[in-house]
């Protein structure tokens, strides 16, 4: 396997106790470093990420901004080392009510009146709701490539709900590998974009070894279940009207939204949900996909160092 990335910021492994799960979260620095000015810059990945895998902007930010602040960075419930719910299904409310706990437990309002918030993809979705429910914790808004899902229509109902019915009878499976190396290839194949060294570094945060020797992903396969509740775009954007803070929109120039959901999910349609949102910057990074953070940390880290400050 290539060598791996070396950090710049070394992280620190913090387990703390949210609603009835262990929950698992990367740290750089400490609380010492919060700064009105500089408040506690809390980190949330997408699905079938870790916390870890925003390394790369962490030391890019450190680079770019001569100095170090404190950030937190969660693992999901069901991904990375946190604890999975045991249940069947995951409900996005869920992880409204985890990062309220969470902000409850290590960064406390009567402490930290506000904080900077950023999200990627399914992270992305969660800061936008959160923003809009507790608008006077957020100080700044960051939202990578959380473009939310096709609008539905009460129709679908019927068909989504038997869909569901039958996957909760049909056992959910990862894939699992045979060496680090072939997690690493694995990442490389999922973004062509990610150098080995940065693949190489992600692998062991990425999955670990069990028992039967082979190397699991960090992921509960009950993720890959359909989500019986529908979309609904008129609530989620009730939420979105609501948000206070400034919000940084940064997408890649190679993401295609076509490529997921085809005429479902017109951009037309995403770029009228983002307008009804008070206060937004619109970046597009270039030579960047999906994972913005592993493709242009530098490109990335600059544009937060200036939306930030």
């Amino acid at each position: 396997m290539d060598p791996a990335y070396l950090p710049r910021r070394a992280a620190a492994s913090r387990f703390v106790t949210v609603r009835g799960l262990r929950y698992h979260l990367q740290t750089w620095g400490d609380a010492t470093l919060a700064t009105p000015e500089r408040p506690p810059l809390v980190m949330l990945h997408g699905w079938m990420d870790v916390g870890a895998s925003f390394q790369f902007v962490v030391d890019a930010l450190a680079a770019s901004e001569g100095f170090d602040r404190w950030v937190l960075a969660p693992d999901w419930r069901g991904f990375g080392l946190t604890d999975a719910p045991g249940s069947d299904s995951y409900w996005f409310p869920d992880y409204l009510g985890d990062l309220d706990a969470l902000l409850d437990a290590l960064v406390p309002a009567e402490r930290f009146a506000q904080i900077d918030l950023v999200g990627h993809s399914m992270g992305g979705n969660v800061v936008m709701s959160y923003a809009g429910v507790r608008p006077q914790r957020i100080r700044r808004l960051v939202n990578l490539e959380g473009f939310g899902l096709p609008e539905t229509q009460p129709e679908q109902a019927p068909k989504r709900l038997a869909q569901w019915l039958d996957e909760l009878k049909a056992p959910q499976e990862l894939k699992t590998y045979d060496s680090l190396g072939a997690v690493a290839a694995r990442l490389q194949k999922n973004n062509p974009l990610l150098t080995p060294d940065k693949a190489a570094w992600l692998a062991p945060h990425w999955s670990r070894r069990a028992d039967d020797g082979r190397w699991h992903i960090l992921g509960d396969p009950a993720h890959k279940r359909v989500n019986p509740i529908l979309y609904r775009k008129d609530e989620v954007l009730a939420t979105w009207r609501q948000i206070a803070a400034p919000l940084l929109w940064v997408e890649g120039d190679r993401t295609d939204i076509a490529k997921w959901w085809g005429h479902r999910y017109p951009r037309a349609d995403f770029d009228a949900r983002l307008a009804v949102v008070p206060q937004v910057r619109r970046v597009r990074l270039a030579d960047c996909g999906h994972m913005l953070h592993h493709d242009q940390p530098q490109a990335l880290a600059a544009e937060l160092a200036e939306f930030l400050k």
